[in-house]
């Protein structure tokens, strides 16, 4: 017999994290999802399964008051919605993942779901698009990449590139520092639309950027003409996985952004990643780059359950 209990112990929470959860990608560390609980500090609530005394799924969630829903652990908000990507409900069978679904007493608002991991019949959508670079596709040569552009493609960025390039770009790699010229670039871009523009959300920020240090794994890309910041990327690098997590670009100059791209592009088949994941969102230039798409759902019951209003 299938049995569902709630955990709302942090330290517990950290625990049957730690010892279920398939680590896949970046966002499934404990550590970074931490980070971002740190900053939010909203109420976890993990829905376990059991049968036979045996875990056999998990659906590790946050309440988050100012929404008056359900999200995925820990529940980190910008524009409203959750940032962190591939998100999973955890479960051997599809009728567990249902049934974890179904113990959840309020309205849920899950997002960026990895295919594969939630019931086909729950009424998921497709949220967003993914975009990855998979340098193995083309042997590691950037090259080689290059020749899936046409012609008239790789005459036009060279249009755009060779002005800037041949005024003397260069490249700072993992100067900490830079950081907080890329927050106040994306601030001074964005405004009340930047990441950072929610104190929270700086703050995770900071705290995953010195955690990835700590480990060696932070990546900052500055791309600098003479002693002037263009741009900066901040990624991570785990197991061979390379994510571009945010960036910042001097408006003064348009194209840097492509520029700096394309250098996370050379980086991998230099290195050998064997991915580069761009997060969600295309920002108009993702697909014009061949990247490799991979779609997103959500689970969204906050609509149809709005009466109630409230958890248990």
């Amino acid at each position: 017999m299938l049995k569902i209990s709630i955990c709302r112990d942090l330290e517990k929470c950290r625990d049957l994290w730690e010892r279920l959860w398939p680590r896949e990608c970046l966002f499934d560390l404990w550590a970074v999802r931490a980070c971002f609980a740190g900053a939010y500090d909203h109420a976890p609530e993990f829905h376990v399964a059991e049968r036979d005394g045996r875990i056999v799924g998990m659906l590790p969630l946050s309440w988050i008051e100012e929404a008056g829903r359900y999200s995925f652990f820990p529940g980190e908000l910008w524009q409203k919605k959750t940032w962190l990507e591939q998100n999973k409900i955890l479960s051997f069978t599809p009728d567990v993942a249902k049934a974890l679904l179904e113990s959840v007493s309020g309205p849920m608002h899950l997002r960026y779901l990895l295919a594969g991991f939630f019931p086909a019949d729950n009424g998921c959508a497709l949220d967003e698009t993914g975009y990855l670079f998979i340098p193995a596709r083309y042997d590691h040569a950037f090259e080689r990449y290059l020749e899936e552009f046409s012609n008239r493609s790789r005459k036009k960025m060279t249009r755009e590139l060779v002005p800037l390039e041949t005024r003397g770009l260069s490249y700072r790699l993992d100067h900490h520092p830079d950081l907080e010229k890329l927050f106040e670039m994306n601030l001074d871009s964005f405004k009340e639309r930047s990441y950072f523009h929610d104190r929270r959300f700086l703050m995770s920020f900071e705290a995953l950027a010195a955690w990835l240090q700590s480990r060696g794994m932070l990546r900052i890309t500055t791309l600098l003409l003479g002693e002037e910041v263009l741009a900066v990327d901040m990624g991570a690098l785990w197991n061979s996985h390379y994510t571009v997590l945010a960036g910042g670009t001097n408006p003064d100059y348009p194209g840097v952004a492509k520029i700096i791209n394309f250098q996370h592009l050379k980086r991998a088949c230099i290195e050998r990643f064997a991915l580069v994941d761009f997060l969600c969102g295309d920002f108009g230039w993702k697909e014009r780059f061949h990247l490799q798409p991979r779609p997103l759902y959500v689970i969204d019951t906050s609509s149809r359950r709005a009466e109630t209003g409230k958890r248990a």
